[in-house]
């Protein structure tokens, strides 16, 4: 736990760093209505005052959690911040259709999007030490400014305590701003089906638990599988007794697109093919077991690598799993 004088200490010092690279300028807000986003939004407001800042978001259609919008337009109205919403689905789809790449979807899709509609002005993001441009080090780059790039989630957490905000829960955790498609883990090639599984499932899922009144802390469907089939990974913790079990699987029993699923509650072991790049590239496997897939997942696992023969595959695919605890 951070004391107050330490986090105060920290507020006045990006306060007045923002005050001094942002100065006389109107500057924009890459908003998603989660934790970072939102203190950036706090910060930059305590700076320069709400006149000088629009906040822009952008939507995934269905792979957006169906309340997401409106609780990024319930943020952005405590705040009192313009707010403007710009279409990204189909670029999102032009960007996985050849493997996962969350990177590059929020270079491409995301931040890229808003840094077209900003035009001249600064972009401010969220990103800290919890994500890879964060590891990089490097503030303010290609008229993006990352005011939070040395703070760590607690650190964050701290500030919005400090300031009382409300972060509200969009997807599975009200820390992340609950992009679907973050769990589909093969390539985007069907939309319509290897898409909707991912869509559907997710939004099936977190409204089972919640329903149940579960207060889970991870709740997600993994769709992993050769294209030809989706199997869904089923992620719930604290693990959900049996009548909760009972009512997931009926749910998820109508999902046509969903051929087979599985609750997970033992160590699984992961069969991934990667293209040759990430195969051969140690670091890149390291970051995608430890901090790309297991945080995501309910119960330990393992990754058995297969080098693949797709050159279609930019990335990596997850075509199989199995059981062993």
């Amino acid at each position: 736990m951070i004391n107050s004088l330490c986090i105060e200490e920290k507020i006045n010092y990006i306060i007045e760093e923002i005050k001094t690279i942002c100065y006389g300028r109107n500057i924009v807000i890459a908003f998603s209505g989660g934790l970072d986003s939102t203190v950036v939004s706090k910060l930059a407001i305590q700076a320069m005052g709400s006149e000088k800042i629009e906040a822009i978001s952008v939507n995934f259609g269905d792979y957006s959690y169906r309340r997401g919008l409106n609780n990024i337009q319930i943020i952005a109205n405590d705040l009192g911040l313009k707010l403007k919403t710009l279409s990204g689905k189909h670029i999102q789809e032009k960007v996985l259709r050849k493997g996962p790449a969350c990177n590059q979807c929020t270079k491409t899709a995301k931040l890229g999007l808003v840094k077209e509609k900003a035009g001249n002005r600064l972009v401010l993001t969220g990103s800290n030490q919890s994500d890879t441009w964060g590891k990089m080090g490097v503030k303010l780059c290609d008229g993006f400014y990352a005011p939070l790039m040395t703070m760590s989630k607690v650190e964050i957490n701290g500030i919005a305590r400090y300031f009382n905000l409300n972060i509200l829960k969009i997807g599975e955790n009200k820390f992340r701003e609950g992009c679907k498609l973050k769990h589909l883990l093969k390539p985007l090639a069907a939309p319509h089906y290897h898409g909707q599984a991912a869509a559907l499932a997710n939004e099936v899922l977190l409204r089972t638990v919640e329903d149940a009144h579960h207060h889970s802390i991870l709740a997600n469907i993994k769709i992993i599988g050769p294209l030809r089939k989706n199997i869904g990974l089923v992620n719930v913790l604290p693990l959900p007794d049996r009548k909760l079990k009972n009512e997931i699987s009926n749910n998820l029993e109508k999902i046509k697109t969903l051929e087979k699923f599985d609750i997970l509650e033992k160590p699984i072991k992961l069969i991934i093919k990667a293209n040759k790049g990430q195969f051969n590239h140690q670091h890149s496997r390291y970051w995608l077991e430890k901090g790309r897939l297991q945080p995501d997942f309910s119960v330990p696992i393992r990754i058995e690598w297969l080098l693949t023969t797709n050159k279609n595959l930019s990335t990596f695919q997850v075509v199989d799993y199995e059981i062993i605890g």
